[in-house]
């Protein structure tokens, strides 16, 4: 009876013991909440789902140097099945964490999977003819991009991506930038490059001369395009660049072969982040579009192809320029894979996977009926940063509560392309920021001279695009104005070095040891061979020295007599030691190179700088004749040797790179 009283007044403590463990994290993980999706955090966000999208905004903005693709339609491997008004609210979702103070950014819908059309973003064309992209099918998840790109709150802090517009003569380069950065369609006899012009010539013959350069701007709300719609261009670059969150910057490079020297400096000595190359569909890929194409892969430049006057080209013409095309990209020199943009989804497709992997966005545009120009200027707009951006740097500037930069910031290094003299200010010189930043006030070694020398001098001040800025980040183009300096004491090829990470002067060279490639020579080129030479901003008539082979497959082709004459021919690769005819240069280790010499042409890499002693020896061993002994006696006396006891080994098929 006891015990059966005591059964039924007994206390059951095991639901207490239960809510004691789960208040203090050691209950049962099942009785916890599962997380939520990301389809509940897009469509009915609470307040830390918010904090989780702000925070996953913060990260990826950073990693993406300040603009990220975003897609939704599908979790962990599952389709959201959004509806229409589903994806308003994730828009909304999506712009409302982007608009908090830790992210500050906007949000641009790119690509709609579910909708019935998919118009360009921006300024429409009167007679454009828009791409539409087919609706989703039954069964499909319904996928949603948008761009997320932060608002500058300054010039200097607004992105920038340089491309060379490359291309053979009468491609329609100069016209399709008229119609880019205008906003107005051609008129079929080149109304839209008028202005873009510097020369007379230019104007009467329609043919590039110069390196030129425009801008187009995508706007800190919606990433519409902000063009300079004033008469006078240079009073409306500004103001562009003010309402811009990111900014394109053309180079307007020449197609005629005359003009190639003017084209390889722009490509090599601007350094643009990557190349368009033009292609007329009437006419394919000829004359110096080749050239310009393995000027581009020599240099390593990213490649994106256009083909205009798609409005003039019968059809079989144009289906046989596009078998040409991808013949040539596919092919072993180029090992491409060319992608033709047709829609919304190609375009966000073929950008986000340009960089990373070897793909080749091709579109087809008109400038006369604006087909295809839509879907060429939102490829633009999400294209990707390189990845030395100057985004990278921002966080390292001087702050009023600490007024020095980062002791790890890289140091500085200007390239100077043009120098200018401006009326009651001075000497102003145009170039690229290579490395490290530049700031008003500091001071810099200016050189080398004609002699090899450097001199200190100021910055007085900074303009990018022609707007006034206290600063400029590594990969920015910036002029600078210096003080003190003569407009005679500053050359093409010069560069710009922070004195206080040179408490000596710097040293220029003329001797320096390069491993390059041939890549087409008529006949062999020998010791004393001269060549024009570019390298960044150096263009310069160079001498070869001497020539010894690379331990590599290829030096195994040439024969014994071949190495004792030190000689290359096309498709060899070997170290050449390279000497400036006029005046010293600064160069640096790793630096591409580009000689040329007719329908010569080579690349290359830095992998020595001589010093001043080194380079009185060397001078000192050709002068007795003894520089090519010292340097091949142990190898061509090792072939001879087995020569003798093995007989002549049969020579190998030589594999020449070539673009067709």
């Amino acid at each position: 009876m006891a015990d059966k009283l005591k059964a039924k007044y007994a206390v059951d403590t095991s639901l207490f013991d239960a809510l004691v463990e789960q208040a203090s994290g050691t209950g049962n993980k099942s009785a916890v909440a599962e997380p939520r999706t990301l389809k509940q955090r897009l469509l009915t966000p609470d307040d830390a789902d918010m904090l989780f999208l702000t925070d996953t905004f913060a990260r990826r903005l950073t990693e993406g140097h300040g603009e990220v693709v975003f897609e939704a339609g599908v979790d962990n491997g599952t389709s959201m099945n959004l509806s229409d008004d589903d994806v308003k609210t994730v828009t909304a979702t999506l712009t409302a964490a982007a608009d908090r103070p830790l992210v500050n950014a906007f949000v641009q819908l790119l690509y709609d999977s579910g909708a019935d059309d998919a118009q360009p973003e921006g300024k429409k064309h009167a007679r454009a003819i828009v791409e539409k992209t087919k609706p989703v099918s039954n069964g499909a998840a319904r996928i949603v991009s948008y761009l997320v790109r932060r608002r500058p709150q300054r010039i200097e802090d607004m992105l920038e991506v340089r491309v060379a517009v490359v291309g053979n003569v009468d491609a329609g380069k100069s016209t399709i930038l008229g119609v880019l950065t205008q906003g107005a369609l051609d008129d079929g006899r080149g109304l839209a490059r008028q202005a873009l012009f510097k020369h007379k010539h230019e104007v009467d013959t329609g043919r590039t001369s110069s390196v030129g350069m425009e801008i187009l701007g995508f706007n800190k709300v919606d990433g519409a395009a902000v063009r300079h719609t004033d008469i006078h261009r240079k009073a409306g670059w500004d103001a562009v660049c003010k309402r811009s969150s990111k900014i394109v910057t053309f180079l307007d490079l020449a197609g005629h072969e005359k003009y190639l020297k003017t084209t390889v400096y722009g490509m090599a000595g601007s350094a643009p982040d990557y190349v368009m190359l033009m292609v007329a569909a009437n006419a394919g890929v000829v004359g110096m579009a080749k050239e310009h194409l393995g000027l581009a892969l020599a240099l390593g430049i990213p490649v994106f192809v256009v083909v205009t006057k798609i409005d003039m080209c019968p059809p079989h013409v144009l289906d046989a320029t596009l078998k040409q095309l991808s013949r040539i990209l596919r092919s072993s020199g180029c090992r491409k894979l060319p992608v033709a943009v047709s829609d919304r989804k190609s375009v966000v497709m073929a950008a986000s996977r340009f960089v990373g992997q070897r793909v080749c966005p091709l579109f087809q545009v008109s400038n006369v009926t604006g087909e295809g120009v839509g879907l060429l200027q939102t490829f633009l707009n999400i294209l990707p940063l390189a990845s030395c951006s100057a985004a990278s740097l921002m966080p390292k500037l001087p702050t009023p509560a600490s007024p020095i930069a980062g002791e790890d910031e890289a140091p500085l290094r200007y390239d100077i392309n043009e120098v200018f003299a401006v009326p009651y200010v001075g000497t102003v010189v145009s170039g690229h920021l290579s490395s490290g930043s530049v700031r008003v006030g500091d001071m810099v070694w200016l050189g080398p001279d004609y002699n090899g020398n450097f001199v200190a001098t100021q910055v007085r001040g900074i303009h990018r695009k022609r707007a006034e800025v206290e600063c400029g980040y590594q990969g920015q183009s910036v002029s600078l104005a210096l003080r003190k300096i003569s407009r005679s004491q500053v050359r093409k090829g010069m560069v710009l070095l922070r004195k206080d990470d040179h408490e000596v002067p710097p040293t220029a060279t003329c001797t320096f040891e390069a491993e390059v490639v041939v890549l087409y020579h008529s006949t062999t080129i020998t010791s004393r061979y001269q060549a024009m030479l570019h390298c960044g901003p150096v263009r310069q008539t160079a001498q070869v020295l001497c020539i010894r082979p690379v331990d590599t497959d290829e030096s195994t082709d040439r024969t014994a007599l071949d190495k004792q004459r030190n000689a290359l021919r096309t498709g060899d690769r070997a170290r050449v030691l390279f000497q400036f005819i006029r005046h010293p240069e600064y160069i640096t280790l790793g630096s591409r190179l580009v000689f040329r010499e007719g329908r010569t042409k080579g690349v290359g890499k830095v992998v020595r700088v001589l010093s001043a002693s080194e380079e009185r020896n060397v001078m000192q061993q050709v002068k007795n004749g003894t520089m090519v002994v010292d340097q091949r006696i142990k190898a061509v006396q090792a072939e001879i040797t087995q020569l003798k006891t093995s007989g002549p080994a049969e020579p190998k098929a030589r594999i020449v790179p070539t673009l067709s």
